[in-house]
C-alpha cells in the first residue's frame, strides 16, 4: 500500500468539513498509518428507516469515498438494531413510527444499491449491528449501560433542550447513542463520519474504546446540507430534497430552483471541482452556475448523456417557456360549466388542483402566471373574475411548474 504524503491527504480530507475532533490527532493517525502501512478504518453508520438516499446523505458518503481513494478502509454500519430504537439526534420529540425488522432489512437492501453509486462497495466492509447486539443478553446490556451516566446523556443538545421544554425523553432513546458508540468499539474504527449533531456519540465512542484499551477514533463532521428551500436541512419529509435515484429531468428541475445563496455549499460538498474554479463559476450568471452544478451531479448518478438531455429538456420546456412533455391530465365535470360552457378562471384553477385556494388563484392571476392554450393559441388571463370557454384538451398553466390538460367529462 502506497499512501499520499500527510499534507496532501489532509488537503483532501479538510474540504467540506466543519469540525474534526480532536483535530490534533488526525495528523498523527495519518503519519502512523503511513509508517505501519495500515489503512485507517473509516466508519459511517446509517439507520435504514427510509429507503431513499438524497444528496444530504451523500455528503458523508462522498467523504468516505475520498478516504477510500486515499487507500483507507471504508466500514459501513447498517443499523438494523439501532433503527428499531430511532436516532434522537436533532429531534425535539421521540420518534413515533416504529419499523419492523423486515421493513428495516428491505430498506437496507435498497439503500446499499444506491450507496454503491457513491462508494466502492466491493472494497468496503458492510456490517449489520444487529449481529452483535442480537447476541447480547441482559447482563451484557446492563454492563454496557453501566459505562455511561445519566448526566453524560443529558449533555446531548437534543436531550438538554427537551428537558428544559419538559418534553419526555424515553428510556429506549437513551440507549441509542450508547449503541452507536459501541459499534465503533466492535469494528475498531479510527475515524467516524457524520454531521455535527453526532458529536456526542462520536466522543462517547472514544470513551468506550479507551475503556476497552483500543485506539480512539476521531470524529470528522460535515456541515448539514440545506434543502432546496435554502433554509432547512434536506429531508424527504420536508419535501426539499433531491434524491440520487430520481430521474434526471426531475433532478434538473429541482437544481434550477435552488436559491443562489446555497450554490457555494452545494459545489463544495457535492462536487470535486477545484474551489478556485468554483469561485469563478459563481461570479458568472446564476443560471449557468446552476446548470453546471446540475449536469455535474446528474452525470455522477446517471451519465453524461442523461445530464445533457435533462439540461436541454429544461431549457426547452421551462427556460424558453415551451410546453412540458409531462403535463398531467385532469378531469373536469361539464356540470360545473354555465349554459355557454364557460367557467370562472379562479374556480377552474381550483378544480384542476393547480392552486389550493381562491386567494392563491388570484395571486397567480395578478402575477401574470396564468394562461391557457387551445390548438396552440395562447391566451393570458389578467382578470380574476374572467370567464373562459372550456374546451376538451385545452391546456391550462398557473405557474412554471403547475400545468394541466383538461379532460372534460359529462
Amino acid at each position: 500500500m502506497s499512501f499520499l504524503p500527510v499534507a496532501e491527504q489532509l488537503k483532501i480530507i479538510y474540504r467540506g468539513v466543519e469540525k474534526i475532533v480532536p483535530e490534533e490527532e488526525l495528523t498523527q493517525k495519518l503519519k502512523k498509518s503511513i509508517e505501519t502501512n495500515r489503512p485507517l478504518r473509516v466508519k459511517y453508520g446509517i439507520d435504514p428507516t427510509a429507503a431513499d438516499v438524497h444528496l444530504g446523505h451523500s455528503v458523508p458518503l462522498r467523504k468516505m469515498r475520498q478516504f477510500q481513494d486515499l487507500g483507507h478502509q471504508a466500514v459501513i454500519i447498517i443499523g438494523n438494531a439501532t433503527a428499531l430504537v430511532g436516532d434522537p439526534s436533532g429531534r425535539d420529540e421521540a420518534r413515533t413510527k416504529k419499523l419492523t425488522e423486515a421493513e428495516v432489512e428491505e430498506n437496507a437492501q435498497y439503500y446499499l444499491n444506491q450507496v454503491g453509486k457513491i462508494i466502492d462497495l466491493s472494497n468496503a466492509e458492510v456490517h449489520r449491528n444487529g449481529d452483535w447486539f442480537g447476541e447480547m443478553d441482559l447482563g451484557d446490556i446492563l454492563n454496557l449501560c453501566g459505562k455511561v451516566t445519566i448526566a453524560q446523556l443529558l449533555t446531548r443538545d437534543d436531550f438538554s433542550k427537551r428537558m428544559k421544554a419538559e418534553v419526555p425523553i424515553y428510556l429506549h432513546e437513551c440507549l441509542y447513542p450508547i449503541m452507536q458508540a459501541w459499534d465503533s468499539v466492535v469494528i475498531k474504527s479510527d475515524i467516524e463520519l457524520g454531521g455535527t449533531e453526532q458529536l456526542y456519540s462520536f466522543m462517547l465512542a472514544r470513551d468506550l474504546q479507551k475503556d476497552q484499551s483500543l485506539n480512539q477514533q476521531i470524529g470528522v463532521m460535515s456541515p448539514i446540507l440545506v434543502g432546496t428551500d435554502g433554509t432547512r436541512r434536506m429531508g424527504k419529509s420536508l419535501g426539499n430534497y433531491i434524491g440520487i435515484s430520481e430521474d434526471p429531468f426531475g433532478m434538473m428541475k429541482k437544481f434550477m430552483q435552488l436559491p443562489d445563496a446555497v450554490m457555494k455549499m452545494y459545489y463544495e460538498l457535492l462536487t470535486e471541482i477545484d474551489l478556485g474554479e468554483v469561485e469563478e463559476i459563481l461570479t458568472g450568471h446564476p443560471k449557468e452556475a446552476k446548470v453546471r452544478l446540475a449536469k455535474t451531479i446528474i452525470a455522477e448518478y446517471h451519465d453524461e448523456a442523461a445530464a445533457g438531455g435533462a439540461a436541454a429538456q429544461w431549457q426547452k420546456e421551462i427556460g424558453e417557456g415551451n410546453l412540458p412533455s409531462d403535463i398531467p391530465e385532469k378531469t373536469l365535470s361539464s356540470s360545473l360549466l354555465n349554459e355557454d360552457g364557460n367557467l370562472q378562471v379562479a374556480q377552474l384553477l381550483k378544480e384542476l388542483e393547480l392552486v389550493p385556494s381562491t386567494s392563491q388563484a388570484i395571486q397567480r392571476i395578478k402575477g401574470g402566471a396564468v394562461f391557457f392554450l387551445i390548438d396552440g393559441e395562447k391566451t393570458k388571463i389578467a382578470d380574476r373574475g374572467e370567464w373562459i370557454h372550456i374546451v376538451d384538451g385545452m391546456i391550462v398553466r398557473a405557474g412554471k411548474k403547475d400545468w394541466a390538460k383538461v379532460n372534460l367529462v359529462d
